[in-house]
């Protein structure tokens, strides 16, 4: 699943600067490595599932999105407002990353992380 993931990233924004960044930044990580930084975002992403029955303009969770923001921009690429948005469509449009973060931790999270980010990210 990951390869397939990566294929369409590289399709995707091959060309950009954020790209050539998390080329830069993973190049030389284990796949153990890249699995522990994967479960550690799914956690986030827990975290928000914890608020998914409540408002996504609320101060708590918008920190969390605030927190994976920098957990993307730390481990992988720049991952500004802009990109976060186009993030946020991705989790929520029904494909596997909705399923996958779902399955992970919980229905309607991806969906939920999808409003808080638009929430973020208007401001």
């Amino acid at each position: 699943m990951a390869d397939e993931y990566a294929a369409q990233v590289k399709a995707s924004w091959g060309q950009t600067s954020e790209y050539l960044e998390f080329e830069e930044k993973t190049q030389s990580r284990s796949k153990v490595e890249e699995t522990a930084l994967g479960q550690q975002m799914m956690a986030i992403f827990a975290e928000i599932g914890e608020h998914k029955d409540g408002d996504p303009e609320s101060e708590t969770v918008q920190a969390l999105v605030a927190k994976l923001q920098n957990y993307i921009t730390k481990h992988y690429y720049t991952c500004s407002k802009q990109i976060l948005s186009s993030l946020g469509q991705m989790f929520a449009a029904g494909g596997d990353m909705t399923a996958n973060i779902d399955k992970a931790v919980g229905k309607g999270t991806a969906a939920f992380a999808n409003e808080a980010i638009k929430v973020f990210c208007a401001k």
